[in-house]
């Protein structure tokens, strides 16, 4: 008898805990808290790496290859990573050697002009 009323006890105290956890976001709940707009120079990553590879041309018109496109959300500038295909990253089969792609510059976008 007396296994029984301590087992009756402890569940009572567990459901009475639960309950308090259900009915805590309604008796106090937490404050909602917008984030403050932030210019792109206080950003925490500032760089946007564009989803996929697109074809990427130079400057000069010269070189026109497969890489990932790369947007510094400070400046603007816009960076080319060659990929040399599709890939999303360098791929060389002549050579077990891992490849490096090395940025090329491909404009900037003003985003100082975007509250004008």
């Amino acid at each position: 008898m007396r296994k029984d009323s301590t087992t009756n006890v402890l569940l009572l105290v567990i459901a009475i805990a639960l309950i308090a956890i259900a009915l805590r976001p309604y008796i106090s709940p937490h404050a909602a808290q917008a984030q403050t707009a932030q210019a792109p120079s206080t950003a925490a990553d500032p760089l946007y790496i564009e989803p996929g590879t697109a074809m990427l041309r130079s400057t000069d018109g010269n070189t026109q290859l497969f890489g990932k496109m790369v947007v510094d959300m400070q400046t603007g500038s816009i960076w080319g990573f060659p990929t040399l295909n599709g890939e999303p990253y360098p791929v060389d089969i002549t050579t077990a050697k891992p490849p490096v792609s090395h940025p090329m510059y491909l404009g900037r976008f003003a985003f100082e002009d975007i509250d004008k």
